[in-house]
């Protein structure tokens, strides 16, 4: 399989990853949510957003791979792409295990498998280097109106545990509606706001307060798969040790 030439990303955390890895050169087109690294916006142009991607504008490019995901792109895109003889990788990295093989994945597609296994190296460490946890409670947040939680079989949800941490809706799969009620009666030991996708602030912490200790948080660390790994997993441990301390 030949080294793809002429990369187009429809998704912000594959875009950073495959500058991380090197491949910032190949790329072709990226979405208008992709802002890291800082430098691509003058460098790569815009094909549109994550849910609603120009396709004659991606063709245009003449990309020979385009990087999607299950979940934050939309299956008729994929399929118009792929239909018009486009290479697509689609990725879903349910977990930091599977995030990892993706990695290494993209990392041989692109040439680039040894900064794809240094970064696994990294976030292995950062794993290995982890005190024992109990597991400390943690409800998160995805969105609130409707209020909607983390569940199981998500990437979130695996790098909470990895990382010590025990999520309350952990029978839950995906991202189920809950209710304050609930949240309230699996008495989570921290609340981790994050401001992706929805933007959780100062206001929602302090709703929440009277439920648990609260934290915002960069909602990247909590769903961007990629070389935000091995810090995502020592930051989250040092606030699951700290909230096992208040």
């Amino acid at each position: 399989m030949e080294t793809p030439r002429r990369i187009v990303s429809l998704v912000p955390s594959l875009t950073e990853l495959v500058c991380w890895l090197g491949g910032a050169g190949a790329l072709a087109g990226r979405t208008r949510f992709c802002d890291s690294p800082a430098e691509i916006a003058g460098n790569v142009p815009a094909i549109g957003g994550t849910k609603d991607p120009g396709i004659a504008r991606i063709l245009a490019l003449a990309p020979d791979l385009v990087l999607a995901n299950r979940e934050e792109n939309r299956r008729e895109d994929v399929e118009a792409l792929s239909a018009a003889g486009v290479p697509v990788l689609v990725t879903d990295p349910c977990s930091v295990d599977e995030a990892l093989r993706m990695i290494a994945e993209l990392g041989d597609r692109l040439g680039l498998a040894g900064r794809a296994g240094q970064l696994i190296a990294e976030t292995n460490a950062a794993l290995a280097g982890l005190p024992p946890s109990p597991g400390t409670a943690v409800f998160v947040p995805v969105w609130k109106h409707p209020l909607m939680g983390l569940g199981a079989a998500t990437y979130g949800h695996d790098l909470i545990v990895r990382s010590g941490g025990r999520n309350v809706f952990e029978d839950r799969q995906r991202y189920p509606p809950v209710s304050m009620a609930e949240v309230r009666e699996r008495s989570p030991a921290i609340i981790l706001l994050p401001d992706e996708p929805y933007r959780f602030g100062e206001i929602d912490a302090a709703e929440y307060s009277g439920i648990a200790s609260t934290r915002l948080v960069d909602g990247r660390m909590l769903w961007w798969y990629g070389p935000r790994l091995p810090s995502a997993i020592r930051a989250l441990s040092t606030i699951f040790m700290e909230a096992r301390q208040l």
